[in-house]
């Protein structure tokens, strides 16, 4: 009964949060107050509030309360593969800051599959971090063969832009594959990256390049996108 009461608790003050009838750094009601509210122990209200906490809804400010954490602005982003993300951004008029945060031959079999990698093929994962308006909202993973591109593990580490990496090799004209979106939570090295905590929520972009010309498979790519920082265009209408 007490866990049912402290998932009412959360519920209702995500209602609350979500209806802008307390707007960011606006106070939350004291435990004593929300206590009565709900006829339980201070300590069931609190066990809720700090649920609230570790999402990075609302933040604590020693002595004073629990004020409504100001969220970052959600940017709209076109889910298509016909341009980069830094050019989707750059077009929407806002900054980013790439860096690469890891260059690695992976073992993931999703994108050996997509990437049609022989057995003997490397796939090399490219990780990246992309920081928008200061603010880390995802966190990009670029699966590539070696054998399309023979320097890859020496160039990994400077490359801020796989579009413009590919057309510096010739490739200009650009598809998409099968795009697929799920809900995951952060490892601890993600939750560190993007700033967050573990019970953030991210959504996961399973998606692949291809190259126009000949529809090969230039790219397996899985971006992890902080759910408090993006809405997705999912219309086709934007090239």
């Amino acid at each position: 009964m007490e866990i049912e009461k402290d998932a009412l608790i959360i519920d209702e003050l995500i209602e609350l949060l979500e209806s802008g009838n307390i707007r960011p750094g606006g106070k939350l009601p004291s435990e004593n107050k929300l206590a009565e509210q709900y006829r339980v122990p201070r300590y069931t209200v609190r066990n809720a509030l700090n649920h609230l906490e570790e999402r990075g809804l609302i933040e604590s400010v020693q002595g004073k309360g629990r004020f409504l954490k100001p969220g970052p602005a959600r940017i709209r982003i076109p889910l298509n593969g016909r341009t980069s993300f830094t050019e989707k951004i750059e077009e929407l008029g806002h900054s980013l800051e790439t860096t690469v945060v890891s260059c690695e031959p992976s073992d993931n079999g999703e994108a050996a599959r997509v990437l049609a990698a022989s057995r003997d093929d490397t796939v090399w994962r490219i990780g990246r971090l992309r920081v928008v308006d200061g603010e880390p909202i995802a966190i990009h993973y670029s699966h590539v063969l070696e054998s399309r591109f023979p320097e890859i593990g020496d160039d990994g580490p400077g490359i801020r832009s796989m579009f413009e990496y590919y057309r510096e090799r010739g490739y200009g004209d650009f598809g998409s594959g099968e795009a697929l979106l799920s809900v995951v939570f952060p490892s601890s090295r993600e939750q560190e990256l993007l700033r967050c905590s573990r019970l953030v929520p991210l959504l996961a972009l399973e998606s692949s390049c291809l190259d126009g010309r000949s529809g090969d498979t230039l790219e397996y790519t899985r971006i992890l996108y902080r759910s408090d920082t993006f809405k997705y265009d999912i219309s086709d209408t934007q090239e």
